[in-house]
């Protein structure tokens, strides 16, 4: 009985697991966040870490898009074959070229936007050091 429950709960959707989150929150409080707090520590809502420049990331620094599709790819054609060997082999091999093809471009465009947000910065910081001191406000008189 026990694990067949699991089996369901595990079937829900994220779409109803934060239904079930929002209507606990707002039928009985304490619900709604034993809710939060279970699926927090349980990890069925772990993919939502967000990474640098709002893409998502895996813990070693790959991006989980593209670790997906790797996965999908691999196993929809392990599973479906064209039935040529080395047909198979071909396809696989140009779309790994094309998978680092795309993750070293990705590169690219990360040297580009640190070196422009660089030239910005270095520019920023010359025209503030000859930017001509602020006059100093004449010093307060004493009160009488």
């Amino acid at each position: 009985m026990y694990y067949g429950l699991m089996e369901k709960l595990d079937e829900m959707p994220k779409a109803a697991w934060i239904a079930l989150v929002v209507l606990g929150f707002i039928v009985f409080w304490p619900v709604g966040l034993a809710l939060l707090i279970y699926l927090k520590w349980s990890g069925r809502m772990s993919c939502w870490k967000h990474g640098r420049y709002g893409r998502w990331y895996t813990p070693d620094g790959r991006e989980a898009r593209e670790e997906f599709r790797a996965w999908r790819r691999r196993h929809r054609w392990g599973r479906e074959s064209s039935g040529n060997v080395a047909f198979d082999e071909y396809r696989e091999e140009t779309l790994r070229k094309l998978d680092e093809e795309q993750r070293e471009f990705r590169d690219y465009l990360d040297k580009l936007r640190s070196a422009k947000d660089r030239a910005e910065f270095d520019q920023f910081m010359a025209e503030r050091r000859n930017r001509p001191p602020a006059a100093e406000p004449p010093p307060a008189s004493p009160a009488a």
